[in-house]
């Protein structure tokens, strides 16, 4: 897969490509990463890549004419996906990255300053996306957050096969607690049940445990998960059938 990343600050990048799963998918040639400097296509000496809005107002905006020159080159004869990131963009999750996944090539647009030219949203980008209700200096960080969450889905990038489609949000759900040695600490014990060697009861836990944090914790995503015959059954017999359908009537389910 192809990640062509467009930033005026492209050095950011930097360090995290040479790190973990990332620079591991990077040296078996998974994944691919190109890094686009959006002032070596500005036209003027001084290499400007935002001015003062039409209309006045605070602060500066992206110039057009850079970023359009910038996306015609890196599409080429392959057009990708192109992404802005965006606090008005649709909220990024899960869902969200499982599908850019499944795509050849994305083509990720850090905007700065007040935003991008308007004109090069409406001919050019095909979805927005922001990575939460907060405001970054730039979507540096947003195009790494998204990178980092597409890869991992890539097959064969993780060391084990189940381990993207068991984290938290895979199902709607946020994963269950973790434990490993040593079995007691501070007075703290692993669950017993983990320790029996029995499977089908340790898979019946931790899909347990995993109902009731996000019951506590982001009872909303109850709204979207799905269970089986099976697993209604087993939330039936810890008691936590009512507790999940009245929360799932609450949230529009």
């Amino acid at each position: 897969m192809r990640f062509e990343i467009l930033s005026i600050f492209p050095e950011l990048f930097a360090s995290p490509l040479q790190e973990g799963i990332i620079r591991r998918a990077l040296a078996a040639v998974q994944i691919q990463v190109n890094l686009h400097n959006i002032r070596d296509w500005a036209e003027d000496k001084h290499c400007m890549t935002d001015d003062r809005p039409f209309g006045g107002g605070e602060g500066m905006v992206m110039k057009l004419e850079p970023l359009a020159a910038c996306l015609h080159d890196v599409q080429g004869d392959a057009p990708g996906r192109v992404i802005l990131f965006s606090p008005r963009g649709a909220r990024y999750n899960q869902q969200t990255a499982e599908r850019l996944a499944t795509l050849d090539k994305l083509v990720l647009v850090c905007g700065r300053y007040e935003g991008v030219d308007e004109r090069f949203c409406q001919r050019y980008v095909d979805e927005e996306l922001s990575i939460g209700d907060y405001i970054l200096t730039g979507g540096e960080l947003a195009a790494l957050v998204v990178l980092d969450s597409v890869t991992r889905l890539l097959p064969g990038v993780l060391g084990c096969a189940d381990s993207a489609a068991k984290d938290s949000f895979s199902r709607s759900l946020l994963k269950h607690g973790q434990y490993t040695r040593p079995r007691e600490f501070e007075g703290l014990t692993v669950p017993e049940v983990l320790l029996s060697g029995d499977h089908v009861k340790i898979e019946a836990h931790r899909f347990l445990e995993s109902v009731r944090l996000t019951l506590e914790r982001r009872p909303e995503l109850l709204a979207m998960a799905q269970f089986s015959p099976a697993e209604e059954k087993q939330l039936k017999k810890a008691g936590l059938y009512a507790r999940v359908q009245q929360t799932r009537a609450g949230h529009g389910c």
